[in-house]
């Protein structure tokens, strides 16, 4: 991965310095730099226990890093823990609701611990409501509410300050499939204007979301591009396509002698995975054998390859490493 990725393309709104945490003597996150820009959306991978919830508690400042810093607006958050997060809204993956109290209510609440200014919070109140649906339920009792429900009511309180930085540690989870469109569609809306860090375990959510991926495997960050960086982070694959099978058969013999390929055809379609940019090699043998083809492209691997990849690599090098210590 080079370290270019790792630097945000616009104003780095949140910056991670050389970040760690230690749990007694086991280590969860190891040694994470990366920057967050200001506007971005970005989708934060991996595994149960790669350390994404360990991350997003410290950059919120709800948990401090054993070493390094984290910068919110070039604010230290452990040196000056309430002047950082008056920029940031933070949505655990368990919201932190009060079930027996109402939606209005709860929110004149946490508006009031985020010292909102008196005369503000009214407005706050009935921007939150709109914004996240929440009007037709605002006097009822929270513990009433679905499941859906209390996931508005906790993005609610999330933004009720109005902060810069958005933090959602798996916002869908436990939702039934029209649930989480409905708030996949609120996250879309809210992060218009703001700088948002999702974590979540469904690789669509980010990619309809984010403009950005981090993955992060055993603590160590393994993964960081834009999503229109993704190309060729596996084995690189091209399609072409012919007009009838008898030119589709004799290009698929033709193409067993280009080196370190595999070839696989369906009809009149064929599919060369290689190691390396092996397009010149299938232009040049279809010009000498007189072929033409219809079409050809390179497939570009989706993100769910991507992370399956990095994710494995990454738990292998784990393995051997605790091989090695354990032959040691």
């Amino acid at each position: 991965m080079e370290s270019s990725s790792l630097k945000t393309r616009g104003e780095p709104l949140v910056i991670l310095e050389n970040i760690q945490k230690y749990y007694g003597d086991r280590l969860a996150v190891d040694n994470i730099n990366f920057e967050v820009g200001r506007g971005e959306i970005l989708g934060f991978l991996g595994p149960n226990g790669a350390g994404k919830t360990t991350t997003m508690r410290i950059i919120a400042g709800y948990m401090p890093p054993t070493n390094g810093q984290v910068l919110v607006a070039g604010i230290n958050v452990l040196e000056k823990p309430v002047e950082a997060k008056k920029y940031i809204g933070y949505l655990p993956e368990n919201p932190p609701l009060y079930t027996d109290m109402t939606v209005v209510s709860y929110l004149k609440f946490v508006a009031k611990l985020k010292k909102l200014p008196r005369k503000k919070i009214g407005e706050r109140i009935e921007f939150v409501l709109e914004k996240c649906g929440l009007r037709d339920v605002k006097g009822r009792l929270i513990g009433n509410l679905s499941r859906g429900y209390k996931q508005r009511v906790g993005i609610a309180q999330a933004i009720i300050h109005d902060p810069d930085i958005i933090i959602l540690d798996e916002p869908t989870v436990g939702l039934d499939p029209k649930q989480v469109i409905e708030i996949r569609n609120l996250i879309k809306e809210i992060s218009k204007d703001k700088t948002v860090i999702l974590s979540t375990h469904i690789l669509s959510e980010v990619t309809r979301i984010a403009n950005r991926v981090i993955i992060i495997a055993n603590g160590k960050l393994v993964f960081a591009k834009y999503l229109d960086e993704i190309g060729n982070e596996t084995e690189r694959k091209f399609i072409v396509k012919f007009g009838n099978a008898t030119d589709c058969q004799k290009a698929k013999d033709i193409f067993r002698s280009i080196p370190g390929t595999s070839i696989e055809s369906e009809n009149t379609k064929i599919r060369i995975t290689s190691q390396t940019d092996v397009k010149k090699e299938i232009l040049v043998k279809l010009i000498q054998n007189n072929i033409t083809p219809e079409e050809i492209y390179e497939e570009k691997p989706s993100l769910e390859d991507i992370y399956i990849k990095v994710v494995a690599g990454s738990e292998g090098v784990e393995q051997t490493e605790q091989e090695k210590r354990n032959q040691g």
